[in-house]
């Protein structure tokens, strides 16, 4: 038998052998043992068989001393196994539970941190992004002048970016699928929830275009509101952004929307 089979026997004799014990460990009912072996478990990383022992130790342990060491590497533990949902739960939970340990602040940072890891892109569902910064918030209104307010501010404003992000994508989807009805609103909705949006230009003069095209296809009984309606959307337009480039394309804009409220009074007069 050469060296590197000899090697790989030795390693699989090793694991059962570890394997073993550790299936011996789970049936004992010494919990001193097991208290041992987890905290051991813990600290050489081995999240998932700490873990495991950890939940049967809680219930036992509940109202010792050791009570809040085995809650709180067992918060860790589902973190470090990256299980974030089951992290957020029981790091609240351990903060609702232990409101005066020393470890409250930051398990009460570490729920609103696994929650901003579960926020997805822009593009998707932003239910987890919601609830991360209403953690965040909870964490800052609770412990105001912990150290890592600092820190949760920074990732408040990363979260609001995505959900500015994802109202500004919807509403251009609107335009970009004809609905300028429903583009309108949901433009102004943007710049009325982030009035400081980077896309702010943009979302005016998408306003404006949407006013016109909607005006342009409209039915009589509703055209020359319509038609009002971007003419005031072109002077928001131009006061704000008179070096724009999208100017030469609203002014046209103007130029043919005028010509539609004259065409229509002189139609109706």
């Amino acid at each position: 038998m050469n060296k590197k089979a000899i090697y790989i026997v030795v390693l699989l004799a090793l694991f059962s052998f570890g394997c073993s014990k550790y299936q011996k460990l789970l049936k004992s009912s010494d919990m001193e043992l097991k208290y041992e072996a987890a905290n051991k478990y813990y600290e050489d990383e081995k999240y998932d068989r700490a873990m495991t022992l950890y939940e049967e130790l809680i219930p036992l342990f509940r109202g010792t001393e050791r009570a809040e060491k085995v809650y709180y590497n067992y918060c860790y533990c589902n973190y470090q196994m990256n299980l974030l949902y089951a992290a957020s739960y029981h790091f609240k939970k351990f903060a609702v539970t232990y409101p005066i340990s020393e470890h409250a602040p930051q398990m009460l940072f570490m729920h609103a941190y696994s929650n901003y890891l579960l926020s997805p892109g822009p593009t998707l569902d932003d239910t987890d992004t919601k609830t991360a910064i209403n953690s965040l918030q909870l964490f800052i209104n609770t412990h105001p002048e912990n150290e890592l307010v600092d820190s949760s501010n920074v990732l408040m404003d990363e979260l609001r970016a995505k959900l500015e992000e994802k109202s500004y994508l919807n509403s251009k989807q609107y335009f970009k699928i004809f609905k300028f009805k429903a583009a309108i609103i949901a433009f102004n909705n943007t710049l009325l929830d982030f009035p400081e949006t980077d896309h702010r230009e943009e979302i005016t003069f998408l306003i404006l275009k949407s006013n016109f095209l909607l005006a342009e296809n409209s039915i009589e009984k509703k055209k020359l509101e319509r038609i009002n309606n971007t003419i005031e959307a072109y002077y928001t337009f131009t006061d704000s952004f008179k070096e724009s480039k999208h100017l030469k394309e609203a002014q046209n804009i103007f130029s043919k929307v005028s010509e539609m409220r004259d065409e229509y009074k002189l139609k109706n007069s």
